[in-house]
């Protein structure tokens, strides 16, 4: 399979590649031990992401994957992460063949599932711990 220069990238310098200690959000797809799996971690503050990790157990297009989305991540607001479904990172990854499209679909679902868990709880967490 021919993979884009930012996959390749992506894959062999991976960034944000790390089980982050302490997020106020956790996001996952898959089921970790069975399969592969990604997971999102997030800081946040008020509506913004201050800064975002993954974990995943994947081939290098997931990995690549993960990669992409911590970048985009960072600094971001919730509107505007809410955007980054498959087809977007589908194409910030250059285009994944069709067998691999479900790398793009992992990392989307468990940007999701870190969303649906971002709670005012979690903001207000965060906000408590910058203040201290």
């Amino acid at each position: 399979m021919q993979y884009s220069e930012t996959v390749r990238e992506h894959f062999f310098n991976p960034r944000n590649c790390f089980r982050m200690e302490k997020p106020d959000v956790v996001g996952k797809a898959g089921e970790p031990g069975s399969g592969p799996f990604m997971l999102f971690f997030l800081r946040v503050e008020g509506e913004r992401i201050r800064e975002a990790s993954y974990q995943t157990y994947g081939c290098g297009p997931a990995i690549a994957a993960g990669s992409v989305v911590t970048e985009r991540l960072q600094g971001a607001s919730r509107v505007e992460v809410a955007s980054l479904k498959e087809p977007v990172i589908n194409e910030a990854l250059g285009g994944l063949p069709a067998a691999k499209r479900h790398c793009s679909a992992l990392a989307a679902q468990a940007l999701e599932d870190a969303l649906r868990r971002w709670s005012p709880s979690a903001t207000e967490a965060s906000e408590q711990v910058s203040r201290q």
